[in-house]
């Protein structure tokens, strides 16, 4: 999906503004990548951070919960949308600096706020369900059981539209200060990936069921 989001008072860093973008293609293949998000919203008046998955579909964030959660509750008594903060965070690297004050990490992250509401209609639940399911890898939903109604019950989604939306991305190497470079200590990137191992299957699986495609290898979406 070509485009920009635009940028807001909220979504302008207030320090190294060059590393900020608002282009739906860096935004959302940050997005897609991740496996983890952090959901932050007010309980009682009082900030709580969670973790949780999540998915992507167009230019809405499904968010994944039990239906009895701090947040899937508050948005259940919040019909106008609850205000969140949602971040995602990927590291690519350790920067090491030749001084300790210009250490760093090499990372993409994406911070969306605005109104989430909770996805009560049956069949949109059930397709965030999907690509929730989905998200983990590609396939996935359609080669296993969807949910029954008890399990519907018992867990939530909520939907946040992208719109006030920024991503935020730091490469390369150290950035030394002048007099320090000639100083006798190492300086570089070390970079960092996640890996799969090999698939292990459960201890009562069919031995003649074989290895999904899917799975041959395991990789998340760049």
């Amino acid at each position: 999906m070509p485009g920009t989001y635009s940028s807001t008072p909220r979504t302008t860093p207030t320090r190294y503004r060059e590393r900020a973008r608002y282009d739906r293609t860096t935004v959302h293949r940050i997005l897609d990548e991740s496996l983890i998000c952090h959901l932050g919203y007010l309980n009682a008046g009082s900030p709580v951070v969670l973790p949780t998955t999540h998915a992507r579909r167009g230019d809405v964030l499904y968010l994944h919960g039990s239906s009895g959660s701090g947040p899937m509750l508050a948005a259940a008594k919040t019909p106008e949308g609850l205000p969140v903060c949602v971040t995602v965070t990927l590291v690519d690297g350790l920067v090491f600096a030749r001084s300790a004050m210009h250490h760093s990490l090499a990372y993409r992250s994406v911070v969306v706020l605005g109104a989430a509401r909770l996805v009560t209609d049956r069949d949109e639940k059930l397709d965030a369900l999907a690509a929730l399911t989905d998200h983990a890898v590609s396939g996935r939903a359609a080669d296993s059981r969807p949910p029954n109604d008890r399990e519907l019950a018992m867990t939530a989604v909520l939907a946040l539209e992208l719109v006030e939306v920024s991503a935020k991305v730091r490469t390369g190497g150290p950035v030394d200060d002048p007099e320090d470079l000639t100083l006798p200590h190492w300086a570089g990137v070390v970079p960092l990936a996640m890996t799969a191992g090999s698939p292990e299957p459960a201890g009562d699986l069919d031995p003649d069921i074989p290895l999904p495609a899917y799975l041959k290898p395991y990789r998340r979406p760049r």
